[in-house]
């Protein structure tokens, strides 16, 4: 239940207003010294709402992934006690934001984590269950004090190459992706959490990642409104509560910089042909993609305003921010974005909603749930495979250090001794020159394309071997993108898992065994035999 109270909205003066429309990171792993200056920031600047971030190793900020993230089994309880210490800091009740995706397992160890949007893809008729998962997030976050939800991605990702995206994305249907995207944020909704569509207008269609440069996207106005902008449209029609605009590049619209600091696109489009009367926020502010371009400091967080922005997330320059704003820009327009993001206040403290705690058991039943709708068979040669279930296999698996009880459940089951290609390599050479039948589960390393996913060379190409010289059934426990780089042949037999959650591997042992249907399809096309 909420307990903050705004004051009188006209005792605020112009800067303390202007201090509304900042958002600067805050990190769970941050020293006493950095929490401090926070606090001070905060107090001083009389900021308007924080986003939360693992550490300052994590992806928000480490961006060519050089530095270690340190995991921290008491993060949850960190991020509680710097809540309450920022918030006690404000001298105007703090809004708290954090990108949620699939739950704050997305930043937070030890928290109940859901699947991801790829996965909620490949379900069909799936938007009840969509709906519970956006209202248990959002109970979640309620619990831990946060207010505001920096999702859902409604990105179409038509670019199997892209790489900051992809399993972020319901799909690349755009009919699909606003459907469940309404799901999931009526699900938010209901349980009195903001939400956030981001990244307009579309981030689905590039190979490039906006946090180290600056994607380009050229398509005309009728090109993106018959794809990428409706769901964004859509979605707006049907009210939302807030939209980020990405750092991205669109020629045709503006030449002249990207989608955070161009007027165009913010005022010209989202605002005045799009009809989109509530909170535009911008996507961070310290991503390379727009970051390098501006050597003064404030002078992009001034830029972004006038082009129409309303909150400044993730700026590194509040003081100058504010201090360049107040210098350059009228007092009404300061007004109108103070006003919006007021109003959003207004919402979130205004929710009584009473808090149940970490919804623990929710999470196990509905990804038991998801698991069972969404596995998904792409089988080349369906007698194949049937015959494989009937015969001896070698049951092997590339676990990564996961814990494997779908491998393990085989041996169990059927008495094949469950082989992982990382320890049991000389074994399993041992074994296969004698073995047609394979099964064989991957969990892989990463769930970005990045370097292969992060696949060790020699192990992809053991893989691959086996691929196109044996019968194997595989069982893909993660981001389906994978497939495009393990040189799959027309007959080979697919199980898509898409999570490697034990619900999933539980799921994945039962259709093994007859006892579970597929019905999920693929949400995305896949270069892979055309899929």
């Amino acid at each position: 239940m909420n307990k903050f109270h705004l004051p009188p909205k006209d005792q605020l003066t112009l800067s303390q207003k202007v201090g509304q429309l900042f958002m600067p990171a805050v990190f769970i792993n941050d020293t006493e010294e950095e929490v401090q200056k926070m606090e001070l920031l905060i107090s001083e600047h009389h900021i308007g709402s924080i986003c939360f971030f693992h550490s300052r190793a994590s992806a928000a900020t480490n961006f060519e992934g050089k530095k270690t993230v340190v995991h921290n089994e008491k993060s949850y309880d960190r991020l509680k006690q710097l809540i309450a210490r920022y918030q006690k800091a404000a001298k105007i009740p703090l809004l708290i934001a954090i990108d949620a995706e699939w739950g704050l397992a997305m930043r937070i160890e030890n928290t109940p984590q859901y699947p991801y949007a790829i996965t909620l893809g490949a379900l069909k008729n799936g938007d009840d269950l969509i709906h519970q998962i956006g209202k248990a997030i959002g109970s979640d976050c309620l619990t831990a004090g946060i207010h505001w939800n920096l999702a859902p991605v409604v990105d179409i990702n038509n670019n199997p190459e892209n790489p900051v995206i992809g399993y972020r994305s319901f799909g690349d249907d755009k009919e699909d992706v606003f459907t469940k995207a309404q799901a999931f944020t009526r699900g938010m909704s209901d349980s009195g959490i903001l939400n956030s569509i981001k990244h307009f207008p579309g981030h689905g269609d590039t190979a490039t990642d906006s946090h180290l440069g600056l994607p380009v996207i050229d398509k005309s106005l009728q090109e993106l409104k018959e794809n990428e902008l409706y769901p964004f449209q859509q979605l707006i029609q049907k009210g939302v509560d807030s939209v980020m605009v990405g750092h991205l590049l669109l020629p045709q619209l503006d030449n002249e910089g990207p989608a955070t600091t161009s007027h165009k696109i913010i005022s010209g489009l989202l605002r005045e042909q799009m009809g989109f009367e509530g909170v535009i926020i911008s996507d961070a502010l310290n991503m390379h993609a727009v970051s390098k371009t501006f050597n003064k400091k404030g002078d992009l967080e001034a830029k972004a305003f006038a082009a129409g922005m309303d909150v400044l997330c993730f700026s590194e320059n509040v003081k100058e921010g504010i201090q360049t704003i107040l210098k350059q820009e009228k007092t009404q327009r300061i007004e109108e974005s103070f006003h919006r993001i007021w109003k959003l206040k207004e919402k979130a403290f205004s929710n009584t909603t009473a808090t149940e705690g970490l919804g623990w058991e929710t999470a196990a039943s509905i990804n038991t749930d998801v698991a069972q709708n969404c596995l998904t068979e792409l089988y080349g040669s369906p007698s194949s495979c049937r015959a494989l279930k009937n015969s001896p296999f070698l049951n092997l698996s590339l676990s990564n250090a996961k814990k494997n009880l779908f491998s393990q459940g085989l041996q169990d089951a059927y008495g094949s001794m469950a082989l992982d290609i990382t320890s049991d390599l000389d074994r399993i050479n041992d074994q296969i020159a004698d073995q047609e039948n394979v099964v064989l589960a991957i969990f892989p390393p990463a769930v970005k394309p990045k370097n292969l996913f992060g696949f060790d060379e020699k192990i992809l190409e053991t893989i691959k071997s086996w691929i196109a010289n044996k019968n194997v059934l595989l069982y893909l426990f993660g981001n389906p993108y994978v497939l495009d780089i393990l040189g799959l042949r027309d007959s080979s037999n697919i199980v898509l898992m898409y999570q490697d959650f034990p619900e999933f591997q539980e799921v994945a042992l039962q259709h093994f065994m007859g006892k579970v249907p597929a019905k999920g399809s693929l949400p995305i096309q896949l270069k892979t035999f055309g899929l």
